[in-house]
């Protein structure tokens, strides 16, 4: 564990985190790339004080770039939950790479994680702090954005920490205050996407996204 690492120093060792040959457009698999990831994790560090010694859960945890970066952090204890046993033995090979042995991983839809009575289970407000870029819900699974929040806010007992669409701004915000969730835009990003799939006509597709902050201040309903 590496707490004091510079964000530059942290992006440098992301850089060899393995990632998806074959993404599943189904799934929305865009990887969180090495800058992204780095920006988010040192801020969260940083900033809020979110990772050193805290139990952390990363829904759509993919190839673990964040749960490896969140680990390198100080994170006492990571969980990685994902629905593609593909993605998780990508992430299986990375975390055996990067000798991570506080990281464990999960073979689960985030959709149906807690049921219909979320404080029943025994994950509710488990973690300290969630992280994820969870699919942006824009193709073929309109909503799944809402329902990976709404799965972090009951998994954690402080922040949600997500990247959205700058588009869905308005409705995530609103979302969130209806939930009563203090959420705060913490910085504006411009995710740079490399021709992943074959509807991409660009070599790289720029799609700006909101990295925010989501903190408790009532009971969830």
């Amino acid at each position: 564990m590496m707490t004091c690492m510079k964000r530059k120093e942290l992006e440098s060792y992301l850089q060899d985190v393995d990632v998806f040959d074959n993404p599943k457009i189904k799934l929305e698999q865009y990887p969180t790339t090495p800058h992204i990831a780095a920006c988010m994790l040192h801020t969260i560090s940083a900033t809020y004080d979110d990772l050193a010694g805290k139990t952390i859960a990363d829904l759509g945890v993919g190839c673990g770039v964040l749960s490896i970066g969140a680990t390198m952090l100080g994170a006492r204890y990571v969980l990685g939950v994902d629905i593609d046993e593909d993605a998780l033995e990508i992430c299986s090979g990375n975390l055996e790479e990067f000798e991570m042995t506080s990281i464990d991983l999960v073979a689960a839809d985030v959709k149906y994680l807690f049921g219909s009575n979320p404080e029943n289970s025994r994950l509710y407000k488990q973690f300290d702090s969630v992280v994820m870029n969870p699919p942006f819900g824009t193709k073929r699974n309109e909503g799944i954005d809402m329902d990976f929040l709404l799965a972090g806010l009951n998994l954690s007992n402080n922040s949600v920490y997500s990247l959205h669409k700058t588009s869905t701004r308005e409705h995530i915000l609103k979302k969130a205050s209806s939930w009563g969730v203090e959420a705060t835009v913490v910085a504006e990003l411009r995710y740079d996407l490399a021709n992943t799939f074959k509807f991409h006509k660009k070599k790289v597709v720029d799609i700006e996204v909101d990295f925010i902050r989501f903190s408790h201040t009532k009971k969830l309903k």
